[in-house]
């Protein structure tokens, strides 16, 4: 049987956006009305990566959109542009997805880590030039290597809970064509 059929691949979209719409419910949850000194990893980011690199039919463009859109608005963030940057990295990772099966996974890793500092120093500079306030750099860093060091975790979670694996050489994408 076909790993891809339509049916899974239209499960495992909306289980993506399923995915989001509970890092973003418990992102809002009020557990503490004091300012915290330190941010947790940005848990949205990590899982699309991690999608984006292992099955990049599970995450087309448009979920992954309306996945970043709807955490800026909700967030409070300026519309757009988290979104079109988190975008534009995780549509890098799919064209790498490729080259990147057969390694190990300490290059994903670092392939993943610098397309998320990337995409950090990007948002952080066109914030800054935009001349909107920019947020506490002590804060960027650690959301920064939380995420870094929750990714192997983010991983192990999408590869044996999620069945989302890295496609082999043989397998069949969601158009019928090896992958």
């Amino acid at each position: 049987m076909n790993d891809l059929s339509q049916t899974r691949l239209w499960l495992m979209r909306a289980a993506f956006l399923f995915l989001a719409l509970v890092i973003l419910f418990f992102h809002l949850l009020p557990l503490t009305t004091t300012p915290s000194r330190w941010t947790g990893p940005d848990l949205l980011l990590g899982f699309a990566c991690a999608w984006s690199l292992r099955r990049p039919e599970y995450v087309p463009a448009l979920a992954l959109a309306l996945a970043f859109l709807m955490a800026d608005l909700l967030l409070q963030r300026p519309p757009g542009l988290w979104a079109l940057l988190a975008l534009m990295g995780c549509e890098n990772l799919k064209s790498r997805g490729r080259n990147l099966r057969d390694s190990s996974f300490a290059v994903e890793w670092l392939t993943v880590g610098v397309v998320i500092i990337m995409v950090m120093m990007a948002n952080r500079f066109l914030l800054a030039i935009s001349l909107v306030e920019v947020p506490h750099l002590p804060l960027v860093l650690s959301e920064l290597g939380m995420t870094l060091l929750f990714y192997p975790l983010i991983v192990l979670v999408t590869h044996w809970l999620m069945r989302v694996r890295k496609t082999a050489p043989g397998d069949l994408d969601a158009h019928g064509q090896r992958a």
